[in-house]
């Protein structure tokens, strides 16, 4: 029997995204207009020796709730399954990302200093673009050294809006 990756296109404030679920966890969450994004589907049918069809499953129906509700200033941490594809490395700076609080950014020299090696900003930053679940791993979480948004796949208009959300929602919060 041949394996399947589930894949939905969700409709968020942002624009329109792809999920993909395998049976672990969502594996991708991209906008449908990144360039890269059907080499993205094909390493990730390579990767799991699957079949990409549309439809959901569980994770892919806890993904849509959580979304909505981190759309809506009521979410900050996802907790949906999610399984990586990439190296080493880049699972690393993915865990790292993953640390980054809501509301708050860090620089690419941040990430690398956290991870180690601090000469090793610009592997971090690629390993940045090369995350495939975007937002659930905030990679628009990262900006340059000088406080400039840099480097997102989904378009800097899009970080600037996510950065602007969560802010928005911290400063809810706090009233």
């Amino acid at each position: 029997m041949k394996k399947i990756i589930h894949s939905k296109k969700i409709e968020t404030p942002i624009g329109t995204m792809i999920a993909c679920a395998c049976e672990t966890g969502i594996c991708m969450l991209e906008f449908t207009d990144r360039k890269t994004l059907s080499k993205e589907l094909n390493d990730i049918s390579k990767h799991f020796k699957a079949e990409i069809v549309q439809g959901e499953n569980s994770h892919i129906k806890t993904l849509e709730q959580e979304l909505t509700e981190y759309f809506s200033g009521k979410r900050r941490d996802f907790s949906v399954s999610v399984t990586t594809v990439g190296t080493d490395f880049q699972k690393k700076i993915w865990k790292i990302l993953q640390k980054i609080p809501y509301g708050k950014t860090k620089s690419y020299l941040q990430q690398a200093d956290i991870f180690g090696n601090p000469k090793a900003v610009r592997a971090v930053a690629n390993a940045n673009g090369a995350n495939k679940i975007s937002i659930v791993i905030p990679c628009h979480r990262v900006i340059g050294s000088n406080g400039t948004l840099t480097g997102y796949g989904g378009g800097l208009w899009r970080k600037q809006k996510l950065l602007e959300l969560e802010k928005e929602a911290v400063s809810k919060a706090r009233r």
